[in-house]
C-alpha cells in the first residue's frame, strides 16, 4: 500500500517520503526536505505519485524521464557547449549575449532532437524581418555549433541549420573605417595628442596607432604584462581571439608614454583602469566616445581602424606580409608555421614597429609625404 511520512535521518534533515509498491517490488520517492517543501507541497506531491502508481506507472521512473529530457532541451546543450569552450572573456559574453537575447526564448525549451530546419528558419526569419542580418547570420552559426556538439556527443542525429544555407538575406560586407592616407592620418595624429580629456584615455589614444592591437586587448592591458626595461607586452593567450599568447615590440615612443601613464596608474592592475574604480579597465567604448568628441565619425575612423590603417600603409611600403600579419595577431592555420613565426619573426617586428612609430612621428610633426625608413 502507498503511503508518505517524513524522515528524519541522523544529519537531522526532515524529509518527505512516499513508498509504494510497482510489479510487486517496494519503492520509495523523496517528496523534498521540508521547510522548503512544505506539508502541503508534500502532500500534493505524494497525490500526484499516487495517481502515476495507479496507472501502473513507477513514479521514480517518471521523474529519472522528466530529468533525462530536460538535459537534452537546447538550452541544456547550449549552456554545456558555451561551459566548455575555452573562449576570451569578451566572446564569451557576445555568445552569451546572442543566446540569451535571441536563441534561447525560440528554441530553449525544445528537446534538441525535435528540432527541425523550420524551427530554425521561423527564428532567423523573424530577426531577418526586424532588419537584423546580421545577428541572423551569428545566430545560425551558433545555433549549428550546438547542434554540432549534440551530434558529437550522441544526443541528436545531424545539423538542421545545414538545409539553411542561403535562407536567409546576407547582409553586406563592411570594415572598419579607418584612414589611410598619409596627411589625413598626420591631422588625425596631431588631433589625438592634442586631446583633452582625461590622462587615461588621452594615453590609449596616443598608444593606439602605435601598437595596432585590437581595442579590447588594448583597454585590459595590464602592469604585470609590460616590461619597458625589455620594451615588450606580453598579452596571454585566455585574452587574444586567438587563444595564443601574443608578443608586442614597444617602440621607444610607447615606451615614453607608458612611463608616463605608470606614475599615475602603475600601482594598480590595469594600465587604463575606470575612473570608476581600479578594478577594472576602462570602458570599451572610451577610445571610440574619444574619437568621436574630436570629430571623427563612425565613417570616418574607429578604433578598430588603427588596425587597417598600419596594415594597409605597411603592406604599401613593402613589409612582408608574414611580419605584419603576426603583429596584428592573425593566427596562420599551420600550427608547425604559426610557432615557427613567432619565434623567427620577433627581430623583424622589433624593428618594424619601431620604423612605425617614426613614421607616424614625422607625419604628425607635418610633412607631406614621409619617406618610410625601412629598418632591417
Amino acid at each position: 500500500m502507498a503511503t508518505a511520512y517524513a524522515s528524519v535521518p541522523p544529519t537531522g534533515a526532515r524529509l518527505w517520503r512516499f513508498r509504494y509498491r510497482h510489479n510487486g517490488n517496494a519503492r520509495m520517492l523523496s517528496l523534498g526536505a521540508w521547510p522548503a517543501v512544505t506539508l502541503a507541497d508534500a502532500r500534493q506531491r505524494r497525490d500526484e505519485a499516487r495517481k502515476l502508481v495507479a496507472q501502473g506507472i513507477d513514479p521514480s521512473a517518471a521523474r529519472k524521464a522528466t530529468k533525462d529530457a530536460d538535459a537534452l532541451t537546447f538550452e541544456a546543450i547550449a549552456r554545456e557547449w558555451l561551459e566548455r569552450r575555452d573562449l576570451a572573456p569578451a566572446t564569451a559574453k557576445k555568445h552569451h549575449w546572442l543566446l540569451e537575447r535571441h536563441v534561447l526564448p525560440v528554441l530553449g525549451a525544445k528537446p534538441i532532437s525535435s528540432i527541425t530546419a523550420a524551427d530554425v528558419l521561423g527564428m532567423l526569419q523573424g530577426l531577418e524581418a526586424r532588419g537584423l542580418l546580421e545577428t541572423a547570420g551569428r545566430a545560425r552559426s551558433q545555433v549549428s555549433v550546438v547542434f554540432r556538439h549534440a551530434v558529437a556527443t550522441l544526443r541528436t542525429p545531424g545539423d538542421p541549420t545545414v538545409a539553411l544555407r542561403g535562407a536567409i538575406k546576407t547582409p553586406k560586407v563592411t570594415h572598419h573605417a579607418a584612414i589611410t592616407e598619409p596627411l589625413k592620418l598626420g591631422d588625425l595624429l596631431r588631433a589625438l595628442h592634442a586631446y583633452r580629456g582625461g590622462f587615461v584615455v588621452a594615453s590609449a589614444l596616443k598608444l593606439a596607432p602605435l601598437l595596432f592591437v585590437r581595442p579590447g586587448e588594448l583597454r585590459d592591458a595590464e602592469w604585470s604584462e609590460i616590461d619597458l626595461d625589455a620594451a615588450t607586452w606580453c598579452i596571454p593567450a585566455h585574452k587574444m581571439k586567438m587563444r595564443a599568447s601574443h608578443i608586442v615590440p614597444l617602440s621607444s615612443q610607447a615606451v615614453a608614454i607608458l612611463r608616463e601613464l605608470q606614475a599615475l596608474t602603475g600601482r594598480g592592475q590595469y594600465v587604463f583602469p575606470s575612473p570608476r574604480t581600479s578594478g577594472r579597465p576602462m570602458s570599451e567604448n572610451a577610445v571610440t566616445a574619444a574619437l568621436r568628441a574630436l570629430g571623427y565619425d563612425g565613417d570616418t575612423m574607429t578604433a578598430h581602424g588603427f588596425r587597417s590603417t598600419a596594415s594597409t600603409l605597411l603592406h604599401e611600403q613593402g613589409y612582408p606580409s608574414d611580419v605584419i600579419e603576426r603583429q596584428l595577431a592573425h593566427k596562420e592555420g599551420n600550427a608547425v608555421k604559426d610557432a615557427y613565426d613567432r619565434a623567427q619573426h620577433l627581430p623583424e617586428r622589433i624593428a618594424m614597429m619601431q620604423a612605425w612609430s617614426d613614421y607616424l612621428d614625422a607625419l604628425r610633426k607635418g610633412a607631406d609625404v614621409v619617406p618610410f625608413k625601412r629598418r632591417r
